[in-house]
């Protein structure tokens, strides 16, 4: 949703402006969108503007545009300082996880000793960071991991139901031996939430992006818990100022990397959230 949202918003400023655009969407598949965009570089082009995809996925279009001498502006396109980029505004994983996981304790009364998995997606550098952090920080709490390690989806499209299953199959071989699953996304908390209703477990589950279906499920106070609101459309106006300047002036960025911070939603305020997916 936040990645269709996006296109949209890009592609709307862009006329609002004035800027000549050429919009190329990956869908995931570098090897089909990189050499798109390696040939609208020799096209010829001032700026490009990425979005949500990690630095080491593109190296190819981050190589030509170096080349060519052309800067690229991005929002959560990795999670670390890079020169590949002017500029990189992205949200704060340590945030992220510490609202989170203080949600978790508050609602169990603890961390110690309880049983907790950890869901996650490596090829994408925001959740991999989060889920490590996330796992880390309830090993430190003295959490019993589920599984030892943190749980993988292998893919974004069927992320729910392998999360169903990830969490159904522990429940059915450790009946009651989950108190909290920690998911890096809403779409998988999703289905570990509905694995751990249709299994009649009182665990909580906590996800990331303020989806409408979480939001909706955090106020029917299931076992979703809480969710984590991302300002997307304050990053993205950021980062048009900064595209601006250059327009404008021809001046960079100072700093190629800036993080920003995030809202939990719970119970409380969650009927005051605007959904990534409404957006």
């Amino acid at each position: 949703p936040v990645g269709a949202w996006w296109v949209k918003a890009v592609t709307a400023k862009a006329e609002e402006l004035g800027w000549e655009l050429t919009m190329i969407q990956g869908d995931f598949d570098f090897q089909k969108m990189n050499p798109a965009v390696e040939s609208a570089i020799a096209q010829g082009a001032d700026a490009i503007f990425d979005g949500y995809t990690d630095y080491a996925s593109i190296s190819s279009i981050t190589a030509a545009a170096a080349d060519a001498g052309i800067p690229i502006f991005a929002m959560d396109s990795g999670v670390e300082p890079t020169d590949a980029f002017a500029i990189n505004v992205t949200t704060d994983q340590q945030g992220i996880v510490d609202s989170t996981v203080e949600a978790l304790s508050t609602q169990l009364g603890g961390l110690k000793g309880k049983n907790i998995m950890v869901i996650g997606h490596d090829p994408h550098a925001g959740i991999r960071m989060r889920s490590g952090l996330a796992f880390d920080a309830f090993k430190a709490a003295g959490a019993n991991l589920a599984g030892g390690e943190i749980q993988q989806v292998q893919s974004p499209a069927t992320g729910r139901t392998e999360a169903l299953a990830l969490v159904a199959d522990y429940l059915a071989a450790n009946p009651n031996g989950l108190d909290a699953v920690w998911v890096g996304w809403d779409d998988a908390a999703l289905g570990a939430s509905k694995a751990i209703t249709e299994a009649g477990s009182s665990a909580k589950v906590t996800g990331v992006d303020a989806t409408s279906e979480a939001i909706a499920e955090i106020q029917a106070e299931g076992a979703f818990l809480a969710t984590i609101e991302q300002p997307w459309p304050s990053i993205f106006e950021t980062v048009i100022g900064y595209m601006l300047e250059f327009q404008k002036t021809g001046s960079l960025p100072s700093s190629n990397f800036e993080t920003v911070g995030t809202t939990l939603v719970d119970k409380v305020n969650a009927a005051k959230i605007t959904p990534s997916d409404k957006l």
